[in-house]
């Protein structure tokens, strides 16, 4: 009975041990400020972001944008349907539902059709997806492959998740931007039960980037290298708009969202707008923002209010209100239904979309991926839609903030205890 005691005391001591190896991130983080030595326009900055976070700048590429589900999944679905040699596509959230039955049915469809297929799906993202669109799928010829579905081999990597969301046609038409396939994002944001978000539709030589995004997962996942003409052929240039798809992964380089976002609000001079659907910044992160505030940067922030799919995120995220309150930052809430949005534009210069959140777990434990773009017409249209969605939202004072009730604040400090996982 002893020895029956001291084993099952072994296994649980073993459970724990690996837990909390979910929780660890050995590589080293930023914690110092950045010197601020130029601003946004000087080509020293472009020059950084090239070498720092990895993949350089390239000319000659178009942006659009694509505003809430109906518009978006009526691109993707009829690019997918238009491919003639491969699709390649990586998503966080997918589930079985009508939208995700659409995509099932068209990305099957084309691999009957002998395009080469390749869906690389989060496993916790990808929970509700059903087994028989899975093997339908496969059934037709489309390869499908969970990202860290759990084994005892790899464990101590669970808590790493890719959260990356890009789509890549003929390796020459690409998106990006915050949507799932689920049902919530259909629609037009016209009602709490579908969301608000933003997906962005590209062309140019900055596309080869997003394949190589792909491509670094799905080697990952499967050992198999995509490469060739098929997925990186030569591309024309197609407009004007200087950009870089860069990504950001616990297995290497987890900081480089992390430091993207400290380089961009540290060279900022007149403007930053963030929208961000999960905001819960570092105190590093707090004190660059109102070190921007305190040299005369105009900075808003848009977060979800109460109709959020995530609370618990909401409170650790209020908790850490006061600096940048107090600095003047612009903080609201979106009222009308979930913002879902993740995108952030500097001195209508500077924008980044992507998969990113404002937050721990996109900084340092998932697997993430940005486009940046460096174009001031683009990014005048960003504010245009940023100011649209600010209009919609509740500004929170300082005053208001101090003032909410002790049982409140209790439950945020409480959430932001876990910041370091959310």
């Amino acid at each position: 009975m002893i020895i029956g005691i001291g084993l099952v005391g072994v296994c649980i001591g073993a459970l724990l041990m690996l837990l909390a190896s979910n929780f660890r991130n050995n590589e080293k983080h930023i914690t110092e400020p950045l010197k601020r030595l130029y601003s946004t326009n000087d080509p020293q900055f472009r020059r950084d972001m090239s070498l720092l976070l990895g993949p350089a700048v390239v000319e000659g590429n178009h942006t659009e944008v694509l505003l809430n589900g109906d518009k978006i999944f009526a691109s993707m679905l009829a690019a997918i349907c238009q491919a003639k040699r491969t699709i390649t596509f990586e998503t966080y959230i997918y589930w079985s539902e009508s939208i995700g039955e659409e995509f099932a049915t068209a990305l099957s469809d084309r691999a009957r059709a002998g395009i080469k297929v390749h869906l690389l799906l989060d496993w916790i993202g990808s929970f509700k997806i059903e087994n028989k669109h899975l093997e339908a799928m496969r059934d037709a010829g489309v390869e499908v492959e969970r990202f860290h579905q759990p084994h005892w081999s790899h464990l101590p990597r669970f808590n790493n998740r890719t959260h990356r969301k890009v789509l890549v046609i003929d390796g020459a038409l690409g998106f990006t931007g915050g949507v799932g396939i689920a049902d919530q994002w259909r629609g037009n944001a016209q009602d709490e039960n579908h969301w608000r978000d933003t997906h962005f539709r590209v062309t140019g030589p900055v596309v080869a980037q997003m394949q190589a995004v792909f491509a670094d997962n799905w080697a990952k996942a499967t050992s198999r290298v995509l490469n060739g003409e098929d997925y990186f052929p030569q591309l024309p240039l197609t407009g004007t708009m200087p950009a870089q798809m860069f990504m950001s992964s616990p297995s290497g380089g987890s900081e480089s969202m992390h430091l993207m976002y400290l380089m961009t609000i540290t060279a900022a001079e007149q403007s930053i707008d963030l929208s961000s659907s999960y905001f819960v910044p570092d105190s590093l992160t707090v004190a660059t923002l109102v070190a921007a505030a305190k040299r005369g940067v105009k900075i808003r922030i848009i977060t979800p209010g109460r109709k959020t799919d995530a609370s618990i995120v909401r409170r650790a995220s209020r908790a850490r209100w006061g600096p940048l309150l107090k600095a003047g930052i612009m903080i609201a809430e979106f009222q009308p239904t979930m913002f879902h949005c993740k995108e952030l534009i500097v001195d209508n210069f500077l924008v980044s979309v992507g998969s990113t959140n404002f937050d721990n777990r996109s900084f340092r434990l998932n697997d993430e991926a940005n486009l940046n773009v460096f174009d001031t017409s683009f990014a005048k249209q960003q504010t245009t839609i940023f100011e649209a969605d600010l209009a919609r939202s509740k500004a929170i004072t300082l005053r208001n903030w101090r003032r909410r009730p002790l049982h409140k604040k209790m439950l945020e400090n409480a959430a932001s205890l876990l910041g370091s996982q959310l």
